[in-house]
Order: C-alpha cells, then structure tokens, then sequence
C-alpha cells in the first residue's frame, strides 16, 4: 500500500510531463515561426518598398525556382526519413547519410534541367534577370540538404535546433539586405544575392548538428539497400512534396509567365502577407508526424482532429482581421502601389485557412504508412488548379490566380476528408471546432511555459 501511494505521485509526474512535451515543443515552434514571420515581413517591406512592384516581380522570377524544385525533387526523402528515423533506430546514422547523399544528386539534375528551362518561360524579362536566376539555380542542393536536413533534426526530436536552423535564413538574408541598402545599391540582383546566399550558413550548420549527433562512430558507406529502403517509401510520398510545391507555387510559376514583372511583384506581395497565416499548422505539423508516426490509427485520427480544429480556428480569426485590415496593412506596410491587389489577398485568406486544414490532415495518412493515398487524393484535386489558372489568370489576373487556387484547395481538402473512410477504413477526424477547443486553446499557453 504505501508502494502505491509513493509511486502513483512519481508515474502521474512522468506521464504529465510526457503529454506536456508535445504542447512544448509546439509552443516554442510557435515562438520561432512567429520570429521567423516578423524577419520575414521585415525583408518583404524592405524589398517591396525600395523595388517597387516591377522590381519586386523581377526579384521573385530569379528566387522562385531554388526552393521550388528543391521542395519538387526530393523524391519523398524528408517523409521518409521522418517515418525510418522513427522506426529503425539503430540505423539512423546510414538513413540520414544516404537520404542527403540522394537529395544532392536529385539536386544537381534538377538545376541542370532549370536552367536550360528558365530563359523559355522568363522570355519576357531582362536578359540579365534570366542570367541571374539561373546562376541562383546552382545552389538547389543546397535548399535540398536543408530540407531533408530539417526533416532528420525533427525525426530525431531535436526541434529547438531545427527552429534555430530555420531562423539562420531570414537573420542571413536581411543583414544582407541592410547592408547593400547602407550601400545605395539594393536592387533586384543585389536582394536576390542576400536571399541566396542565407542558404550555405543554414544547410552547412544542419550538416554540423547531424554529423555531431550521429549515433554510430564507425565509417557510414553509402547503402544501396539503404536507399531503397528511403526510396521505397519516398516513391510513395513524393507525390506529396511534389503536389505541395505545386500547390503552394504553381501560381506564383503561371503568374510569372503570364503577367508582367509589375503583376507578378503585387501578387507575391499578397501571396506572402496571407502565407504568413500558415505558421500555425507548421508549427503543429513539425511535431505532429514525428509524434504520430507508430501510434495506433484511433490515436493519429484524434490528435490530427484536435490540430485541424486548434488551428483552423486560430488562422481564421486572424485572417478575418486580415482581411478587414487589407487595405490599411498593404498601404502602411508595402507602399499605396500594391493596393491593387486587395481582392486577391482576400481570396487568399480564405484559400489558407481551408490549405492549413489540408496540411494537418495529409500527416494522418502519413503516419499510418499510406502517403501513396494522400499524392493520388492531392493530384486529383490539383489537376483543377492548372486549368483553371490557364483560363482566369489572363482574364483576371492576380484575382483569377488566387480564385482558381482557392476552388482546387476546396476539392483537395473535400478529397482528403472521404478519403479516411474509403482508404484508412476509419471515421475522418472531427474537424467543427467544439467548445472544449476554447477551453484546450486558453490552456495552450500555460502548458507551452
């Protein structure tokens, strides 16, 4: 009797302190991205307001592409690390290895085949801004090893340094920007300097915390049954980063070949300013799947239903201030020029709320071990997008952009919700907010201290 009244104190610690580390790690993600967000905006402001929209467009037609196909052509290696690193522990200094060894060579063959492609579709800017953004291309592996690179920490649970990985980026790219603004000479060639070269402090310090963390000092060769092991999985899933580059960048990618530098600047100076909206569900994803990954499908379900629903609630009540505040943010923050774009930003707000539901929703089947289902589900919703995009972004313009992401973010998530049903052969997760998610949300914040 007095085992048990000694113990239950010390077994009742530990489990609270277990259910706490999650809502923590969550919290301090937070913390980080809204950091991030602030650094974010500052460089958006600085670059929108001394280029004026036509610069602003030239800037985003160079930086597009790194980031875009690095996010592509990773071929599901992040998701499989995540989802190997979870289950084969003894083996995580060769996943990690060879994961980043393929991501490189993904890398190089994708920059080699952008930049025979860029001076076909950027036709209609300078010589020099298609010279630039194929130069800029050349450091693809570079954002490739910070993606799959991110993706280890966060299998390995070490999320305080994968949050000050990511804050290395924005810190880089706007000292880097002050400093050719303290030198007169911030142009679109110049800002998409700062923005790139952020990227070897990042991807090089990941390099560092990995290799100081590996848990076998004996020599790591490469694997070819290692690789197909992360091959196996990530041909399953690579319909997922493939899908989501496409989902969060095809517009940016028809606008820049469609409308002219002076559209495309406003349009990502909107795009950005209703993304920043996104951080919520990031921040919950990067603890969500390492987290679920393993557990039984009755227990992913319920914790991906209490994050859709948290943070659902969350981005809309922000965005609605958003959009009532659209003309007066865009005019204080950005500059009167981009006022144009106004209706665009709205759909945008609304197009975010239903993606973050989306976003969170994905990390169910991809903790289950079915990321195939979520790439068939995302194409299938997806293929709305382009030819929508094709028919009203030359009648609309930026308007058409944000209205045909809109409609094909409203069939993905109609998609993904049935698909529990139908392929996970379970209820989908409750996604109505309920009253004791006030009550949950109120106490987030004393629980994330």
């Amino acid at each position: 009797m007095n085992t048990v009244e000694i113990d239950d104190p010390i077994v009742s610690r530990a489990t609270l302190e277990a259910a706490k580390a999650p809502v923590r790690a969550v919290g301090h993600s937070i913390i980080n991205r809204v950091g991030i967000l602030f650094l974010n905006v500052s460089t958006g402001i600085l670059t929108a307001r001394t280029l004026h929209p036509a610069g602003r467009g030239e800037l985003a037609a160079m930086l597009l592409w790194p980031v875009f196909l690095a996010t592509a052509t990773t071929v599901g290696t992040p998701s499989a690390l995540i989802y190997h690193l979870r289950q084969r522990k003894n083996e995580r200094a060769s996943l990690i290895v060879n994961g980043l060894l393929m991501v490189v060579l993904f890398g190089i063959l994708a920059a080699g085949a952008g930049v025979f492609f860029l001076p076909h579709w950027l036709r209609q800017y300078p010589p020099q801004t298609i010279r630039w953004a194929q130069i800029f291309l050349l450091t693809l592996p570079f954002w490739s090893i910070q993606i799959a690179g991110q993706a280890a920490l966060e299998a390995l649970e070490l999320f305080s340094l994968s949050n000050v990985v990511q804050t290395l980026i924005p810190v880089t790219t706007l000292a880097g920007l002050l400093l050719f603004l303290a030198l007169h000479h911030l142009t679109p060639i110049t800002a998409g300097i700062a923005y790139t070269i952020a990227i070897f402090p990042t991807s090089f310090t990941i390099l560092a915390f990995l290799w100081r963390r590996r848990v076998s000092t004996s020599r790591i060769a490469v694997s070819l049954a290692t690789c197909r092991t992360l091959l196996s999985y990530g041909i399953r899933s690579c319909g997922i980063d493939l899908l989501g580059a496409l989902a969060l960048n095809i517009d940016q990618v028809l606008v820049v070949g469609l409308l002219s530098p002076q559209a495309m600047g406003s349009y990502v100076v909107v795009l950005s300013l209703s993304r920043a909206l996104l951080l919520f569900q990031s921040a919950v994803v990067m603890v969500l799947f390492p987290k679920a990954a393993g557990r039984s499908p009755v227990e992913i379900v319920g914790m991906v239903g209490k994050s859709v629903r948290v943070t659902t609630m969350i981005t809309a009540t922000v965005g609605v201030v958003v959009c009532l505040l659209g003309p007066t943010l865009l005019r204080l923050m950005y500059g009167s020029q981009y006022l144009s774009a106004i209706a665009a930003l709205r759909i945008l707000v609304l197009e975010v709320v239903i993606q973050g539901g989306v976003f969170v929703m994905a990390q169910a089947f991809m903790a289950m071990g079915r990321p195939g289902i979520v790439t068939i589900l995302q194409a299938s919703g997806l293929m709305l997008s382009l030819p929508l995009m094709l028919l009203f972004i030359p009648r609309y313009g930026v308007a058409g952009a944000a209205t045909a992401l809109l409609i094909s973010t409203v069939a993905r998530f109609i998609l993904l919700y049935t698909g529990f049903r139908l392929f996970l052969k379970c209820s989908p997760p409750d996604v109505l907010p309920r009253v004791g998610d006030i009550r949950e949300l109120m106490m987030f914040a004393n629980r994330a201290r």
